[in-house]
Parts: structure tokens; sequence; C-alpha cells
């Protein structure tokens, strides 16, 4: 019978080494035990901060990386002038699977770990560097703010956000990047998420937003030709008349408006407070519980309804120029949406339920019909990571004179792919 040898490629330690090794790891027990048990628990406790600190920084390098990987992908996309289009992968799949409520409140529990105060200055200053932000801007030094959850939501010197005083424009509510933008048409509106998916609006305000009044009253103002009496009270923004072709009702003289909305993203550098977009009143709230995907460029293009799924508060109102709404959108890591006006209210709580036909939570601001006044530019909200806000608006579209002329069109001044700061105007239109 012939016998194989078979040679490892490693060996296992004899038991002389064994032995070496055991005494060495006693060796290091014995000195730490020394110190007595409460020297020990003391150096455990002295530990745990340190160690939560060292975690954030590895988190924050491993976002960082990712996010310099998807920049370059992006930006070869543009140079090559791809426009990236919807397509659901593998990953957006697997993310439906992990609880990702959970993980939020616990990454949520460790960005509020108190960070020693000769630590803050070097973690705060690698977080700018890794995202962008202007140490510059906020209202107190970096050592007084107690934790990166606090330094995250950092308030700004008075003036590093200017407001755009033109009655006649509507500002941005966030510091962000533009997504998506464009006028809302026809029944069943939709939102673009990306180029080949779209979502309708009412998913995402409610299906109670006084939005689908408005909606209607625009479809029902479209230009028409119709076979109508000059007499006749039906409601329409142009009608003509086959008896008196030249004769245009005097319903042209009142403004036709339009519904629009912009997509906002968030980077985790940015400035994380909501502003007011307008002068307006604020008459209802809705909190729509549901899950905590990303919001970033890639869930964007993988994941159908990301907006509508994703757990959201909603502020709807009026405004001089009729309907506002303002959806601030939650995601991973970001549970947690703050209102200023209604500091009592909790997302992403852990009994919170994810089911699509739990019914959203809504309150309506007193005195109803009159709502919460807010002015353009006046802190409203906050999130605690980076996420999205979608601002859906009327916005007069026309006003014709007498003599056939225009006197008012409304326009954005950004597109997509710009960046944009609170107070800078998103649109206007001329008055005359």
């Amino acid at each position: 019978m012939r016998r194989l040898r078979v040679q490892l490629p490693w060996r296992l330690p004899g038991p002389h080494r064994l032995l070496r090794l055991s005494r060495r790891l006693h060796a290091s027990a014995g000195s730490g035990a020394g110190a007595g048990a409460a020297g020990a628990g003391a150096a455990q406790g002295k530990f745990l901060l340190p160690g939560a600190s060292a975690a954030v920084l590895l988190m924050l390098g491993v976002l960082h990386a990712k996010r310099m990987y998807d920049d370059k992908q992006l930006v070869e996309r543009k140079e090559q002038g791809i426009e990236p289009e919807f397509s659901p992968d593998l990953k957006a799949s697997f993310l439906r699977l992990l609880p990702l409520r959970s993980m939020s409140r616990v990454w949520g529990s460790l960005m509020e770990v108190e960070v020693p105060v000769f630590m803050r200055p070097a973690i705060y200053k690698a977080w700018a560097r890794a995202f962008h932000s202007n140490l510059q801007e906020p209202a107190l030094p970096l050592e007084e703010y107690p934790s990166l959850q606090a330094f995250f939501i950092r308030s700004l010197k008075e003036g590093s956000r200017p407001i755009d005083p033109d009655p006649n424009c509507l500002v941005s509510p966030v510091d962000g990047k533009v997504l998506r933008l464009g006028q809302l048409r026809g029944p069943g509106t939709m939102i673009e998420q990306v180029k080949g998916f779209s979502y309708p609006v009412s998913s995402l305000l409610g299906a109670s937003s006084s939005l689908h009044d408005a909606t209607e009253e625009d479809i029902s103002g479209e230009p028409t030709e119709q076979n109508v009496p000059e007499s006749s009270n039906a409601k329409s923004w142009w009608r003509v008349s086959v008896a008196s072709p030249k004769l245009r009702d005097r319903t042209l003289l009142s403004p036709k408006r339009g519904i629009f909305y912009c997509v906002l993203y968030l980077h985790p550098g940015d400035y994380h407070r909501v502003h007011s977009p307008v002068d307006w009143s604020i008459f209802k709230r809705r909190h729509f519980s549901g899950n905590l995907f990303p919001t970033n460029e890639r869930a964007v293009r993988t994941i159908r309804n990301l907006y509508v799924e994703n757990e959201r508060v909603v502020l709807e109102g009026q405004w001089k120029e009729g309907f506002v709404a303002i959806a601030a959108v939650g995601a991973t890591n970001v549970g947690s949406i703050k209102l200023l006006i209604e500091p009592e209210l909790r997302t992403n709580g852990p009994g919170s339920m994810i089911l699509h036909s739990q019914p959203y939570d809504e309150r309506v601001y007193e005195p109803e019909g009159t709502g919460m006044m807010v002015k353009k530019g006046q802190e409203v909200a906050g999130f605690n990571m980076g996420s999205t806000v979608v601002v859906v608006f009327e916005a007069p579209l026309s006003k014709a004179r007498e003599d056939g002329t225009v006197s008012s069109d409304f326009g954005f001044c950004v597109k997509a792919g710009d960046r944009i700061r609170v107070g800078e105007a998103i649109g206007r239109w001329s008055r005359s």
C-alpha cells in the first residue's frame, strides 16, 4: 500500500509554542488585573467614548470613499452625455430585507455619544473634509458641539444665508442639489423620480391634500376652442364664441396658474435645517410612517416609489399665489425629522409599523382656515442626516391684458444638477 504525504501550506504550532503563547496571554491579563476590579471597570468606561469615536471616524472614511467613487462614476457618465435611467438592481431588493429603521436608530444613538472636548475639532474637521462642509459658517466654536449629531444640525452665523427679498419669487428651503423640477399637468399628475419612472404627487402628499382641487382648476383652465355662447357662465380661462370669434371672455383677465415641483437632495455635508420658501399659512401637517431607504442618486435610479415609500413629514398650506407644500423625506440613518413649529412630533419611533395600508397621522393647525403664519426664510424643520425635500407649489403662468400682451410669466431660475442654498431663488416671475 502506497502512503501519501500531504504537505500543508502552514504548520500547527507545537506544544512548546502553545505554552509560550498561553504564558504571554496570562501575563497581559495579569498586568491589567493588578489594578483591581474597580480600576478595570473605570478603564472599560473610559474605553467606550474613544471606541465610539473610532467607529464614527471609520464610518466617515467608508462614506467618503463611497461618495468619491459614486461621484467619479456620475461625472464619467455625464461627460459621455448619458442621462441616468431607472434600472432596479439586486441591491435595491436586498435593502428591503434589512431592518433599516432599527439600524437608523442605532446610528442615531451613536451620533449622540458625547465626544471628549479635545477630540471634537479633529472629528468635525475630518467630517468637513470628507463632505465639503464650510467650517467658517457654524454659529459656535467646534469645541462647543458635544456630539457629532449636534454638529450635524448646527445653526449658522447670522447673515450666512441671505433671503432673496423679491416678493415675486420662491426661494430654496434647504442647501442641496436640484434633482428634478418641472410643471405638473393633467389628471393623475406625476412627479418624475428619474428618467423612465415617475410617481403620483397624490401619493407623496396624501389623498386628502387640497392640491387635487387646485389641479382640477388648472385642468379646467386649459385654453380651448368651444362653441359656447358669449353669455355662458362655464368656468374657463379662454372661451371663443362662434358668433363673435374675436370676443374673449372676461375671465381671460384673471391670472392663470400652474402647479410646479422641485426635488432637492441634501448631501451629508450640507446645512440640514429647513426654512420657509415663501410667506405662507401652514394649514396641515401629515406624518407618513414608512421605510427608510437611502435617497442618494443610486437609490433614486433603482428603488421604485422611493419618496412615497419612505417616512416623511408634509407641511401644506397657502401663499399669495395659491397652494404650497413641503415634503421632508427621511432616509437611512435619518429617520428623525424635527419640526420647530411642532416640537412634540416624533418620527422613526420603535413602535412604528411599516405597512402601506397604515393611515398617516394628520394635524390641522389652529385656527382652522388660518393656520400658522410663517415668513420667507423662517426656520421650520430640520434633518438629523442627509435627505430630500420636495416642494410643490402654485405659481402664475400668465396674465393677459386687453391688448393681448402677457404681464407675468413664471420660470425656474435653476436647472437639474445645480447646487442651491437656502434663500436663493428657485423661480420667479415679473409683474407689471
